[in-house]
């Protein structure tokens, strides 16, 4: 028997609707049907009755509740005891990233640990990638969020997700396409990051095409290129990530061919590392205790 499937029973059960359910459990309603007919399927019998007033249990429904209440409870005391083994009742994570992923990524992956684990203090620093890597060798941070591949073998790396390249352009009367060809981006001048590793990405895969960009300017701070683009100062070409959020007055088009940056997090490869370290990797990962 599926222990999820017993979380999403409750769960309906307490709400009152699949629809509702659904919401508070961050899943497609399509997949709490799936969990709910799962279950139903697995013991023969209905749990719950469907109407235009929502959803209840059956009379066995009741009774099947008051089983699945019990046996999570005791899922989460043997969680709690083993949390308790591995010394997760307390201690620390420090954590740097570069400042999009420190922005859209981090702060609800931190909110469902500290949820988990609200004993354990979780310290967040933003960063450039070439000193969050400093940060880690010197052992002032335990894991860094960084774009992968990196160049140094002297850190462990796991991806965490994918952020796609996209153009900004300057809002206009005329009709704009997507994706746009190398041809008609080359009629543009662009707001680069300065000294930026997407700089490099971006010159590179440009480069294949046989040119390269036409620069107006070269700033450091991406919102500030977001909103000079928005001023009709130039084109740009960022991380999805970094350019949020994107304000009226900014188009937002495909590159002819694909560009991804991987967002992977690094810690020090061949040193102990404390648990409450691991169960944070955990949550970035979406596995162990924070598999979906």
């Amino acid at each position: 028997m599926n222990i999820d499937h017993l979380r999403i029973l409750l769960t309906v059960v307490e709400c009152g609707s699949f629809s509702t359910a659904a919401l508070q459990l961050n899943i497609s309603q399509s997949a709490v049907s799936r969990a709910i007919a799962a279950l139903e399927d697995e013991l023969g019998i209905s749990l719950l009755t469907r109407g235009r007033f929502g959803a209840h249990p059956t009379l066995i429904g009741e009774r099947v509740l008051g089983y699945a209440r019990e046996i999570l409870q005791a899922r989460e005391h043997i969680e709690q005891e083993i949390n308790q083994a591995k010394g997760l009742q307390g201690g620390r994570v420090r954590i740097a990233s570069f400042r999009s992923a420190a922005t859209h990524l981090l702060p609800p992956l931190i909110a469902r640990f500290c949820e988990r684990f609200p004993d354990i203090d979780v310290s967040l620093m933003e960063d450039d990638p070439t000193s969050i890597e400093q940060a880690l060798r010197e052992g002032r941070v335990d894991i860094g969020l960084v774009p992968l591949p990196r160049s140094s073998e002297e850190f462990e790396t796991w991806e965490v997700a994918r952020d796609e390249f996209v153009v900004l352009l300057p809002d206009s009367a005329q009709l704009i396409p997507d994706p746009l060809t190398w041809d008609e981006l080359s009629t543009y001048s662009y707001i680069l990051y300065n000294y930026a590793e997407c700089t490099s990405a971006v010159r590179n895969h440009w480069a294949k095409w046989g040119q390269s960009p036409k620069v107006a300017y070269e700033v450091k701070e991406d919102s500030t290129i977001v909103s000079m683009v928005a001023q009709g100062l130039g084109a740009a070409i960022l991380p999805r990530l970094a350019a949020l959020p994107i304000p009226p007055g900014v188009q937002v088009r495909s590159l002819p061919d694909p560009l991804e940056r991987i967002i992977g997090a690094a810690t020090v490869a061949n040193i102990l590392h404390p648990p409450a370290v691991f169960a944070f990797l955990d949550v970035l990962r979406g596995s162990g205790l924070f598999a979906h």
